[in-house]
């Protein structure tokens, strides 16, 4: 009997142990920085299929549509409350001459996509209609301008034909093409990875050149431009030094960029989106952790040359790239969408979050038809992917107040690599309501995570949702039923002022607490 009571605490201490590896202590009454919703922002280039056949159809397609613009695309984006959106490019921005679309629709001219497949671009999607479609949306449009094949007076008439009220060539002109009044566009890029496609400049010339550009780029009325220049490419920390250090930042811009994909192998050979293998997924899982060290070191220069936070880090092109699906235009950047990618999403997310102080807004690439899609089209059908459904999960997180997180976890580990198992977000939202999104990277283990909700004495589980699937590969696809979705969650236990959560593996969590 003697050893019966000692074996049994020797085995409720073991079980405490291996709860306590997974512990999130969140202070509830700690939260200052305000998580901005446009850190869920997306961005779309004429590329492939994401602008034509993606949001655009025209008023005589058989698809459903408002002034040529597919009703259910945009319903989905809706749904997820899409707060801006990034365009013309990409490496396309720098070889966009934005005069060429606007007009009569059959008198615009033609160009020839030199960056996507080297198709012909009619131009039919232009100034216009992708304001109509920001509209619809309800989104702030995010708008990069030509810096690199450009000029500076260019992109100050377009800054022009967009804002101005006042009496001018370039109100008379958009007046004559059916807008009365000025859009009133805030967020403005000044070129686009400058020191790749959009000019192969050097640090010190682009940051020259930004200056200039930046000086004919005026406010009008009221509106007061939010310029983003052009910033590191990965962990070139030279550029952003520069930038900082010559730039005039909180003058000719008050955001800088940041671009980085997570590639699983190599450009050349990025792998499959879908075959893939747990050592693939575990290689994808610590390259996409690889931003928290570039978010860090990119803000602690910021913050050496800004010290008054006025500039943003705005982090407009993220995501997964893999190969094209097989027998796809190479050029057109179509890949399916796994549970990987959600994870990689959330990820990804928890982390802009987590550095909310610096960064603003963030754009995944691209919202349809290309890299990490939140929708695929293929003539009248759509397809939400794993990826939507974690943008839908985190809306909850927009604009709420960031609550400080401890987290002490498990490892995931392949062979002799390890990265940590759970990623999280915890916040505050208007309302006063709690919400918690877990991610559990492990793909074999479920996890009891434990919160201690430090500052407030009793809470009352409200609801949960989860995103999950059967395999890490699974995937949505035409003419199929959905392998990933959004489903209710209920295995959480509350304590006074702390919660236990069973997560399954391979899956994201969020819990809302009163």
């Amino acid at each position: 009997m003697y050893l019966k009571k000692i074996l049994g605490g020797f085995l409720v201490l073991v079980s405490f142990l291996a709860t306590a590896q997974n512990e999130i202590v969140v202070n509830t009454d700690l939260g200052k920085e305000t998580i901005s919703k446009d850190i869920y922002g997306h961005f779309s280039e004429h590329l492939g299929h994401c602008i034509y056949g993606g949001y655009w159809v025209g008023e005589d397609s058989n698809i459903p549509n408002t002034n040529g613009i597919r009703n259910d695309v945009v319903d989905a984006l809706k749904e997820i409350a899409i707060p801006n959106l990034r365009w013309p490019g990409g490496c396309f921005a720098d070889e966009y001459h934005w005069m060429d679309g606007i007009g009569s629709r059959d008198e615009r001219p033609t160009m020839i996509n030199t960056h996507w497949g080297g198709v012909t671009e009619d131009n039919s999607f232009g100034t216009h209609e992708f304001l109509e479609l920001c509209s619809q949306l309800d989104c702030e449009p995010v708008i990069c301008g030509n810096l690199g094949s450009g000029t500076p007076q260019e992109m100050s008439q377009w800054v022009e034909y967009l804002n101005s009220g006042n009496v001018s060539p370039m109100t008379d002109l958009r007046k004559a093409n059916g807008r009365e009044e000025p859009w009133g566009v805030k967020y403005w890029g000044v070129g686009n990875e400058s020191w790749g496609c959009g000019g192969n400049m050097t640090a010190q010339f682009y940051a020259d050149n930004m200056r200039r550009f930046s000086t004919f780029t005026k406010n009008y009325g009221e509106n007061r431009l939010y310029k983003v220049a052009c910033g590191p490419n990965v962990d070139d920390y030279n550029w952003m030094e520069t930038l900082m250090k010559n730039g005039n930042p909180g003058g000719s811009f008050q955001g800088i960029s940041l671009h980085y994909y997570t590639v699983c192998h190599t450009w050349r050979q990025k792998g499959s989106a879908t075959q893939f293998d747990e050592k693939e997924y575990f290689t994808t899982m610590d390259k996409t952790l690889f931003m928290d060290e570039l978010l860090r070191n990119h803000i602690t220069i910021m913050d050496k040359y800004d010290p008054r936070n006025r500039v943003g880090l705005i982090v407009d092109e993220w995501g997964n790239w893999h190969d094209v699906e097989p027998g796809t235009n190479p050029g057109f950047l179509y890949q399916q969408n796994t549970l990987r990618d959600a994870m990689v999403a959330s990820v990804n997310l928890d982390l802009f979050n987590k550095y909310c102080r610096r960064v603003k807004m963030a754009n995944i690439a691209q919202t349809v038809n290309v890299l990490q899609a939140m929708i695929l089209t293929q003539d009248g059908e759509m397809v939400k992917t794993p990826s939507y459904y974690v943008f839908k999960m985190y809306k909850v997180h927009h604009d709420a107040t960031l609550l400080p997180s401890d987290v002490t976890c498990d490892n995931y580990t392949y062979e002799e690599e390890s990265v940590p198992a759970i990623s999280t977000t915890a916040s505050k939202a208007a309302d006063g309501k709690i919400h918690i999104t877990l991610s559990n990277l492990d793909p074999h283990n479920s996890k009891e995570v434990l919160c201690e909700m430090r500052g407030t004495d009793k809470l009352s589980f409200v609801t949960g949702s989860i995103v999950t699937g059967d395999k890490i590969n699974s995937y949505n696809d035409f003419g199929k039923k959905e392998e990933v979705s959004l489903k209710d969650f209920k295995d959480v236990k509350v304590n006074g002022n702390s919660l236990t959560v069973k997560m399954p593996a391979k899956s994201i969590v969020m819990i809302e607490l009163n």
